[in-house]
């Protein structure tokens, strides 16, 4: 008997996948520059219950599990191993529970993140995280990867509005962490060791969110800039006029060229730097016009504000477009890593740089109010030397971020795209903490092996 049906004994013949065509889908996440594997099965639990099967069986077979969400992992964290099985968790998609009153709720991993925000948007209430995939990216990539979006300057990434956890470890043992309360220092904090380990300590099955109040109201501005310098001095000056934006922006030239060509929007083709900024609550207009006087002090060519939600929203739609507009125009490797916000200006100027040096056109988006950015690399097409000058300048944007005191991964997580970059960052004894973590959890490594840390 082949591994294959011996798991047929253990769970519904009908979660498990094998017929090639269809496999194909599961094989690859969206880091195009990471090779996929042949997995042996794609593997669809429905319950808890039967993603422990799965693993106790894998550990039985020593067979490599490859845990996947959406897809939307942009660092081949997702990306199938030969022989391995993929357990794609799309079909645990159940909130289990609403608590309106405690604001809270226990989602399975399957769920998509927006569909959270619809759910409990009737009760005066939303979910802070918003990665810029959240309308298809599912709550247990978001937790996988700690993934983050453009209220991260306000309400922090995943794992601060995350309370527990529900996890199948390697052994097939079901692992419970956290609570449902906001304070819980009982033992260590097995919550947060999970959010972000990339599918490598256990699989994520459910999780209880925090929620939060909806705004009262909301303004936004948009402010565009002829320097990268200019642009540069008015975040600084944002930074350090006491205000808190809910969101912080920016988007350079080849990114607002990008979105005008993919849908006209009457962007300024010349800008250097265009900062879109959001504040809400009972004050979110002073706060804005507090964020556009300092735009108009560093020299902005044009600067607009509102606080009509329609027109915030319209305001929004070039940033949120970034991503998949240079997607639809391109090949594009989507670069993520991280700086003191106070030297976003010196980061953006070198990737003007390295642009120039490899060749590669670079539109670069990101959260000016964390100092999180994603250098978009724009390639001619995905042939060799392409690739090549695509690692290059990938590479050089990674040493750049971290000799201004910064990271290699700001949201995306590591997975396979930047394991040989990880060791410029941690020292020896931090990655020999966290391999004694993964041999105490996984000795066999089975779970995502040669991924995350």
């Amino acid at each position: 008997m082949n591994l294959i049906e011996t798991l047929k004994e253990l769970v519904p013949a009908d979660i498990v996948v094998t017929d090639p065509d269809t496999m194909e889908g599961y094989r690859r996440d969206s880091a195009d520059l990471v090779a996929a594997g042949k997995p042996i099965a794609v593997l669809r639990p429905r319950t808890t219950a039967q993603v422990s099967s799965i693993m106790t069986w894998a550990t039985q077979t020593d067979t490599v599990v490859v845990p996947r969400g959406a897809g939307t992992g942009l660092s081949g964290g997702a990306t199938a191993l030969d022989n391995c099985v993929v357990v794609s968790m799309e079909r645990m998609n159940s909130i289990r529970e609403f608590d309106a009153t405690n604001h809270t709720a226990v989602v399975e991993a399957g769920v998509v993140n927006a569909d959270v925000g619809r759910a409990v948007a009737d009760a005066g209430l939303f979910y802070p995280p918003d990665p810029g995939s959240f309308e298809v990216s599912t709550i247990g990539g978001n937790l996988a990867t700690n993934a983050g979006g453009m209220r991260c300057v306000k309400y922090g990434v995943t794992r601060n509005s995350v309370l527990g956890l529900e996890v199948v470890l390697a052994d097939g043992r079901v692992l419970r962490t956290g609570g449902k309360t906001v304070k819980n220092v009982a033992g260590l904090d097995l919550t947060q060791l999970f959010v972000g380990s990339e599918g490598a300590l256990g699989i994520i099955t459910s999780a209880t969110l925090r929620l939060r109040p909806t705004p009262a109201a909301t303004a936004t501005f948009v402010a565009s800039f002829p320097t990268l310098d200019a642009g540069g001095r008015a975040l600084n000056s944002i930074f350090a006029a006491g205000v808190t934006p809910s969101m912080l922006e920016i988007m350079d030239n080849a990114t607002i060229n990008a979105v005008e060509n993919y849908q006209r929007m009457d962007l300024d083709r010349d800008a250097a730097l265009l900062v879109i900024g959001q504040a809400d609550g009972a004050d979110a207009l002073d706060q804005v016009d507090r964020m556009v006087a300092c735009c108009d002090e560093a020299g902005a060519d044009l600067s607009v504000s509102t606080s009509d939600p329609a027109e915030s929203e319209m305001l929004l739609q070039a940033r949120r477009l970034a991503g998949w507009a240079t997607m639809e125009q391109f090949p594009t490797i989507i670069e993520d890593v991280g700086v003191p916000r106070t030297r976003l200006a010196e980061l953006l100027s070198t990737i003007a740089d390295i642009s120039e040096d490899t060749g590669i056109r670079i539109a670069t988006v990101g959260h000016a109010g964390d100092g999180n950015v994603h250098p978009m690399l724009l390639l001619p097409d995905l042939g060799v030397d392409a690739r090549n000058r695509a690692m290059v300048t990938a590479d050089r944007i990674c040493a750049a971020a971290l000799a201004l005191d910064g990271t290699i991964t700001g949201e995306h997580g590591v997975g396979e795209l930047k394991r040989e970059w990880l060791t410029r960052q941690l020292d020896d004894v931090s990655l020999g903490v966290q391999a004694s973590i993964k041999r105490a959890l996984d000795p066999k490594m089975l779970l995502n092996p040669g991924r995350g840390f």
